[in-house]
């Protein structure tokens, strides 16, 4: 009862009032200063960064601590280690690499995946991009990409990172932003979208 006979002076609807306001401007101002500090850090990114094509790591694929792999991680099933093996979850080694000497490890694997460069199963995707004689395709693709996804790759430090990305952010591989235009191959790699698939 008294905090509603509070609330109807109007003083106090004032203060509440100057206090939003005061509030208001100050997450204004701070979100200002941070598209501001991210533009110029986008800015600042070296027009020629080129991207590392040749991973440097010892091939020899033991279990050792000191050779380490990055792999695609997200899979439930399958991953794809930086070298473009694909393998089982349960045969990836302590180091992150694949185990090369499982029979069901396989290197550059394109399966699922079509002529246009997209894939039905996104480790695949990751694996078929890393093949050495896809590097003037993604060559291209940096080239020709629009300024604003340019800044998307320009954080990318190498050819596994790139394949990681393209692989994953493929806008090609949508319609009208929220169905894919070919649900069996919607993890894309290459220069072309998938085919339009008749609703």
């Amino acid at each position: 009862m008294v905090l509603r006979k509070l609330l109807r002076k109007r003083w106090v609807l004032g203060v509440v009032f100057g206090l939003s306001l005061i509030y208001f401007l100050a997450s204004t101002l701070k979100q200002a200063k941070r598209t501001v500090r991210d533009r110029a850090l986008l800015q600042a990114r070296d027009p020629d960064h080129r991207i590392d094509w040749k991973v440097h790591f010892n091939l020899g694929n033991s279990s050792r601590q000191i050779n380490r792999c990055r792999n695609s991680i997200q899979g439930k099933v399958l991953l794809t280690d930086e070298l473009g093996f694909v393998c089982q979850r349960e045969d990836l080694l302590v180091n992150g690499c694949c185990n090369v000497n499982n029979p069901s490890t396989s290197q550059y694997l394109c399966k699922s995946c079509l002529s246009n460069g997209c894939c039905g199963v996104y480790e695949y995707c990751v694996s078929c991009c890393l093949q050495p004689d896809k590097q003037q395709l993604l060559e291209r693709f940096l080239n020709r990409a629009a300024e604003g996804f340019q800044n998307l790759f320009t954080a990318v430090k190498d050819h596994f990172e790139l394949c990681l990305a393209k692989c994953r952010t493929s806008s090609q591989s949508v319609q009208h932003e929220n169905t894919y235009r070919d649900p069996m191959a919607k993890y894309c790699y290459g220069e072309n979208p998938p085919e339009l698939l008749p609703i």
